[in-house]
């Protein structure tokens, strides 16, 4: 399609949630294409492979129009930039997370002269939810079935029984 109007909405994804999920779909209404892009950070320790992640990724959007998955490593700006975006999505969930943002939107301006910061804000059901959070609870085998898709919940449910049964 020419002039495309892509996104891009980098993450670790580590789970996906449905805040992720919120975020994804809010951005398909604004743009020909939103690709979310798993962020390869060798200084985080992701709980899930990166095949994983795209896996679960690929099965929450399935129904969802104009959405690529991809890997990157490096700047988020520059990344966008070689994605020929014009706009970086980044999710606001609270006041918290907005002076974090715009400092990195303010960076990331400097870096990629021709890609937006572009923040979108989860429905209320959603401000406090964070891959981490699912993370612990998953790891003490609580419910994290408001959090994330069935399929999501599984792997969680599949990786914490894997380590309990190892630690024993």
């Amino acid at each position: 399609m020419k002039n495309e109007r892509i996104a891009v909405y980098p993450g670790t994804f580590d789970p996906i949630t449905y805040g992720h999920l919120d975020i994804i779909e809010r951005a398909v209404r604004l743009f020909d294409k939103v690709i979310v892009a798993i962020a390869l950070n060798k200084n985080k320790t992701a709980l899930f492979r990166v095949e994983e992640r795209i896996e679960m990724i690929e099965e929450s959007t399935k129904n969802i129009q104009g959405v690529e998955i991809v890997t990157f490593q490096g700047l988020s700006a520059r990344f966008s930039e070689q994605m020929n975006a014009i706009a970086l999505i980044r999710g606001l969930r609270a006041v918290s997370d907005f002076e974090y943002e715009f400092q990195m939107a303010l960076i990331n301006r400097k870096i990629g002269k021709n890609t937006e910061t572009v923040f979108l804000m989860p429905t209320e059901k959603n401000t406090y939810l964070s891959s981490s959070v699912v993370r612990e609870i998953a790891s003490f085998h609580g419910d994290v079935s408001p959090f994330v898709p069935d399929f999501v919940q599984k792997k969680l449910e599949e990786k914490f029984k894997d380590e309990s049964t190892r630690d024993n």
